[in-house]
């Protein structure tokens, strides 16, 4: 994969990929600003405002016509709002990418913020969070963040919380576009059956003028070291949903290729160690799988598993074997090897696609300022060795550093709390 990149007079780096064998074109916009920006007050925020860059513009105000513009040419539309970014990106066919730029620019510098378009998306994503509280598998999520960074903003939910979404004003979304989408926080990355200096112009015709701001400041996050600490939601259900997490690497750290071995692992596939133990052989749940999240200066690992309420000390305990083993055991040379593959197939396999590569090398020059390339990332990875993995794993998985979330029909964290000091 070849890359070209341009930075704009005011800031904006603009990235693209050329892919001769798609005729699609796909363009996404990323802000370097997400819910980690927000005040406590104004949580959920950076969300909010990524609903209401779609329901209206000056030259659209009906905001079905922002949808029409883009799904009449046979595209794709859609956002995400993140803890450090929010993106917006288009996919169509590739002779319509001028139509995608000026659609996402007449959003960015032209929304409305009409009132009763603000009340009505004000209720539906009260409605989203109702809905994520009444799904367990996914509200433990918010939970364990809760537990791992409480009181600090990686612990607050993207989506903010009712009473902070029920104060948050028009003044406010106006404010925080003024304050936060500017030139120096944007990465415009395009991906497909395109040429760089097509991109250029129209990232300058439509974007040149948007003016740059202060770098943004992010609260650091604050490492607990101490007792293990436990939340239990505390609901009467037929299963018991819990999530075991701890603090982890920043992307900053080069160790992230030794981390994202000890993901794939613990959680890559069938064939990884969390499914092969835990579920086929002990049968302790139907799903159970890990991830880490990368952040600027602090990473998060997190183990969730879904079971039998009354097997879930030994769910918790198998999941804390496997984290130990990775510390007391070396990874045998074939696993390390069939694990080192099934990255590599994966990253091949994921950048089939215009969209993909086009987050490829956005979201890279975004969150490092620097694009690897597929081969670059995979010759970094096959050097990893076990030693890397176990070194690793012994600097991370610190029973002081333990967190559990558990949602199900317990009240008492303390037995939970002895678990994991166990």
């Amino acid at each position: 994969m070849e890359y070209s990149k341009t930075t704009l007079p005011n800031g904006i780096r603009v990235v693209t990929s050329r892919m001769d064998h798609v005729r699609s074109a796909s363009l996404i916009l990323y802000f370097g600003v997400g819910s980690r920006h927000e005040p406590d007050a104004k949580a959920g925020i950076s969300h909010f405002l990524e609903h209401m860059l779609f329901k209206g513009t000056e030259h659209r105000p009906d905001p079905v016509q922002i949808t029409e513009a883009i799904e009449g040419v046979g595209g794709l539309i859609n956002a995400a709002t993140n803890r450090e970014s929010t993106n917006y990106w288009v996919k169509v066919p590739s002779e319509h990418l001028p139509l995608a730029f000026e659609v996402l620019a007449d959003m960015v510098r032209h929304s409305l913020f009409a009132p009763e378009e603000l009340e009505k998306e004000r209720r539906v994503i009260i409605e989203e969070i109702h809905g994520i509280y009444d799904t367990p598998d996914d509200y433990i999520h918010d939970v364990i963040d809760q537990a791992v960074w409480n009181g600090q903003p990686l612990g607050r939910p993207i989506i903010g919380s009712v009473e902070t979404v029920q104060a948050i004003t028009r003044d406010d979304l106006v404010a925080y576009v003024r304050q936060h989408y500017q030139a120096n926080r944007l990465v415009i990355a395009a991906a497909g059956d395109l040429w760089h200096e097509q991109v250029v112009e129209l990232a300058d015709r439509y974007f040149g003028e948007l003016p740059a701001g202060p770098e943004p400041q992010l609260e650091p996050a604050r490492i607990r070291d101490g007792l293990p600490d436990v939340l239990v939601v505390s609901r009467s259900t037929e299963q018991a949903h819990l999530c075991v997490g701890l603090p982890a690497l920043p992307y900053t750290d080069e160790r992230r290729f030794t981390q994202g071995m000890i993901d794939a692992v613990l959680s890559s596939g069938m064939s990884s160690r969390l499914f092969k133990e835990i579920r086929e052989r002990q049968g302790l749940a139907y799903e159970v799988y890990g991830y880490f999240r990368e952040y600027m200066d602090v990473g998060e690992a997190v183990v969730y598993a879904g079971t039998d309420v009354e097997q879930v000390g030994r769910a918790i305990q198998a999941i804390l074997r496997e984290l130990d083993k990775l510390r007391r055991e070396p990874v045998p040379p074939d696993e390390l090897e069939r694990t080192k593959e099934l990255r590599k197939g994966r990253i091949v396999m994921g950048l089939e696609d215009s969209r993909a590569v086009a987050s490829w090398i956005g979201g890279q020059e975004l969150v490092y300022g620097e694009i690897l390339t597929p081969d670059e990332v995979i010759a970094r990875i096959q050097a990893v060795t076990s030693d890397d993995i176990q070194a690793l794993a012994g600097e991370l998985f610190q029973v002081q550093r333990y967190a559990l979330a558990l949602l199900g029909p317990f009240d008492d964290p303390e037995p939970f709390r002895r678990l994991l000091q166990a």
